[in-house]
């Protein structure tokens, strides 16, 4: 049945259905037709035998029999009179005597009334109903037995059985055919929607389902569909240009790489050259390696598999251990390296990540900042923030808005050191382990900080990942 059609199995269960509900409907008509005259039968007998009750009583017990003769009986209707040792006291002629009630009929008849049907009844043809009922005379018991013929009943349930075998088939046949037909006309809009998206295959991105004009499940379907269709467009945009900026990014470096290798296997180079060229293409090397590292974090969050191994670190540790890394390359620069945060402020985080978060950030301090560098942490009642703080001039807002963005630079023609994924890196991280990044300047201080929820909160952000 699943490799069916939709169309045929929707036709197939509506037709076993019809079918199970013409059934019972023809049986339930056919019985109720029949009880319907049984009553009336019934009704009939018993109105016959209460009249002739009456004209037996009037007659009295010297001709108990009187009366019956008045109502001539014919070969569909017939009565007697009858006492309860069996002698039949008076009967229609089409009886002839012969008694309308075994003995063991007319002994139950004799204590209350009876409705009985028989078929053996020598002078007569097909069933006989028999209503008896008990009538005193004068002191006298006596049983009133009135028949009819079932001739008539027989033939009209005939014709009714011969009408539903005809009739039920045929309405079978025709509400099949209809769920046939309006299966087909419900699932049309589907097929426009899958010719609509063959057509979207051909076309190419930004071509979107025509949505029906009912309001119903196939519009939700199509509007759905679209919004799935918006959303994989913008993925592949997006993948399209992370693979152009990444090409970008890449031929900088490896055309230096290239240039110094060159120039080392150039004739009549002293040793000290080739060092010199060396600890260049060194240099180059470690930006490559940098940016493949930073290029399959973002590959890993897209797939939803950033990993985060969850420690208690102190954070005035971590800072302390960020800052020791640059002490060096500050004091080169004259910079100064500076900590501010509390005693005791603990924090739920994946260590290593978070301090490839903070040297990002001090390395775009050291890069494109200016003054003291301080590094600082402080806590609120639900979240704990760690950031780098400086003395430059800021970004501009529009930039500010975009700074997370991968390959994001303020110099338009990327001309600067670096990527441009140093602040991508950092919003990763912060939203991997549930919480946010953000930048606040003023006049001669720029920072930019990891907002981090305090414990607890860590753990269930770090598995619902998304890029």
């Amino acid at each position: 049945m699943q490799r069916l059609p939709i169309r045929i199995r929707l036709t197939l269960a509506f037709a076993l259905a019809a079918a199970l509900v013409l059934l019972a409907t023809g049986v339930l008509v056919y019985f109720r037709v029949r009880a319907e005259i049984n009553r009336s039968e019934i009704t009939a007998l018993e109105t016959r035998a209460a009249d002739l009750a009456t004209l037996v009583r009037q007659a009295g017990p010297a001709d108990a029999g009187a009366g019956v003769h008045v109502l001539r009986g014919s070969s569909e209707s017939s009565a007697q009179v009858l006492d309860p040792s069996g002698r039949v006291l008076d009967s229609t002629p089409s009886l002839a005597r012969v008694r309308l009630l075994s003995a063991g009929q007319l002994r139950r008849a004799s204590e209350r009334a009876l409705n009985v049907e028989r078929s053996q009844v020598p002078t007569l043809e097909g069933y006989l109903r028999v209503f008896a009922t008990p009538i005193d005379v004068h002191g006298r018991t006596l049983v009133i037995a009135v028949g009819m013929s079932l001739e008539d009943r027989d033939d009209a349930l005939a014709g009714l059985r011969s009408q539903l075998l005809l009739g039920l088939p045929l309405a079978f046949l025709l509400t099949t055919l209809g769920a046939y037909l309006l299966s087909g006309a419900a699932l049309r809009p589907v097929g426009e929607l899958r010719r609509s998206a063959e057509g979207i295959t051909r076309s190419g991105p930004g071509v979107r389902l025509a949505v029906p004009v009912a309001d119903d499940e196939i519009a939700d379907l199509a509007t759905t569909l679209n919004a799935m269709l918006g959303r994989i467009d913008a993925a592949a945009q997006r993948e399209r240009q992370f693979v152009a900026d990444a090409s970008h990014e890449l031929r900088s470096p490896l055309t230096m790489l290239k240039g110094e290798i060159e120039l080392a296997l150039r004739p009549n180079r002293t040793p000290r050259e080739h060092v010199e060229a060396l600890r260049a293409a060194a240099i180059e090397v470690d930006g490559l390696a940098q940016l493949s590292d930073d290029l399959l974090s973002f590959a890993r969050a897209d797939q939803g598999d950033l990993p985060l191994r969850l420690t208690r670190t102190d954070a005035r540790e971590l800072l302390t251990a960020v800052a020791r890394r640059f002490s060096s390359r500050a004091q080169r620069a004259g910079r100064a390296l500076e900590i501010d945060a509390p005693e005791g402020l603990m924090l739920d985080v994946d260590a290593p990540r978070i301090t490839q978060a903070l040297c990002n950030l001090v390395e775009n301090a050291l890069r494109h900042g200016a003054g003291t560098i301080t590094l600082c942490a402080c806590e609120t009642p639900t979240a704990a923030e760690l950031g780098v703080v400086d003395q430059g001039s800021g970004v501009t807002p529009a930039f500010a808005e975009r700074a997370f963005e991968r390959f994001s630079r303020a110099d338009p023609a990327r001309s600067g050191p670096g990527a441009g994924l140093g602040l991508a890196i950092v919003e990763l991280i912060a939203r991997s382990h549930g919480g946010t990044a953000l930048i606040r300047q003023q006049p001669g201080r720029f920072e930019v900080a990891v907002a981090l929820p305090r414990s607890g909160a860590v753990a269930s952000a770090s598995h619902g990942l998304s890029v």
